[in-house]
């Protein structure tokens, strides 16, 4: 059963599993394992190996898998290959990695402002306008990172045009720097075809593990790109994460901003601030005869926004270049930073960040 499965189980079976190169023994002796999670059933870790041997540890990796399956009560195996680094750590991230608490407690915050991304429902643009906001954000000069925070569906890689693992130091995760963000994501630590098979705990724990052990450097805001949905990652990170505030991302068809409304409401029962809506795909310019069609309708977000006072952020078009962009891993705002579109996005950045300032002014002191 689930309850047999002990840390020192998996560990005698990964004792049975040869380093890629026959050179440091079995991966657990070698002190390559770190991280062993057990959560009803469900087993994770982490295998460090040196980023050169990255292309040839896949058949390392499912060999270590199916020795923790084969312990009784094993119901999913999942392995990630983190890669060692071995140059020494810039001197500011080695001052963040000493001052991050550890044991029970919130996690370390990891910038000055967290600002999540969410929407009640999958399919509307939500990832694709994180990491448009963050490089709107990083376009005035600020230090932004963007952490993916979808467990299940990672989409961060593809968007950033990404395919390698991140680097280790000290216990620490690297992030991986892209278009002048650091950038993090699960994605970056399992196959792409890889089904992640984690029940709640498991996703909770490696949450927090992205919040806490990954060594983000000097960062003034970090975007985290949420799951669709208002479920345990949401609510978590929400009451653990010490939000500056949210954006709400929906398509203004009235079932988007129904789920949409189901975010809006757990924000305020959290007490996260919610800094306003963005209304994705609002409409179609026809490049030939320019005529505008409302494909989705229109003007529902807005709408929503004036009924719940909350600000309404801006309008992003349905057009194909985001799409080509965003497959091509080139984000608009980096790849065509003049673009109208682009151009939206800074004046919705511009926004968000307007708002999180006015909160933190103090009120102006009385002089009588």
């Amino acid at each position: 059963m689930a309850n047999q499965i002990t840390t020192e189980k998996i560990q005698d079976a990964l004792r049975n599993v040869a380093f890629m190169d026959n050179s440091s023994g079995n991966i657990m002796d070698s002190g390559k394992v770190s991280g062993i999670v057990i959560k009803d059933g469900h087993v994770g870790f982490s295998i460090e190996i040196d980023p050169s041997l990255a292309d040839a540890a896949a058949d390392m990796r499912r060999a270590a898998e199916q020795a923790v399956l084969g312990i009784k009560g094993v119901l999913s195996a999942t392995a990630m290959l983190t890669a060692h680094h071995s140059a020494a750590q810039p001197a500011a991230a080695a001052k963040q990695t000493s001052s991050a608490p550890h044991g029970q407690g919130a996690p370390h915050k990891p910038a000055q402002h967290l600002i999540a991304v969410a929407s009640g429902k999958g399919g509307v643009g939500k990832s694709t306008t994180s990491i448009n906001l963050a490089l709107a954000i990083a376009s005035t000069g600020k230090r932004v990172g963007i952490l993916d925070a979808d467990i299940y569906g990672p989409s961060l890689p593809r968007l950033l045009g990404l395919n390698r693992k991140p680097e280790t130091k000290d216990k620490k995760l690297l992030p991986i720097e892209a278009w002048g963000l650091q950038t993090m994501s699960i994605g970056y630590l399992v196959d792409a075809e890889a089904p992640t098979i984690w029940r709640g705990p498991m996703v909770m724990s490696a949450l927090e593990q992205m919040l806490r052990d990954v060594a983000w450097t000097d960062l003034d805001v970090l975007i985290i790109d949420l799951p669709p949905g208002t479920g345990d990652a949401q609510l978590t990170l929400s009451q653990r994460a010490d939000l500056s505030g949210a954006v709400i991302v929906s398509t203004p068809q009235d079932l988007a901003l129904i789920d949409a409304r189901k975010g809006l409401n757990m924000f305020q029962k959290v007490n996260v601030p919610l800094l306003g809506i963005v209304e994705n795909m609002s409409h179609f310019i026809c490049p030939d005869c320019g005529s505008r069609h409302d494909i989705f309708s229109s003007g529902g977000a807005r709408q929503e926004a004036d009924k719940i006072a909350v600000p309404f952020l801006g309008e992003i078009p349905l057009e194909m270049v985001v799409r080509e962009s965003s497959d091509g891993g080139t984000p608009i705002v980096a790849s065509q930073p003049d673009h109208p579109i682009s151009l939206a996005y800074k004046q919705i950045g511009a926004q968000v960040m307007n708002q999180i300032d006015s909160a933190q002014k103090p009120a102006p002191a009385l002089h009588i």
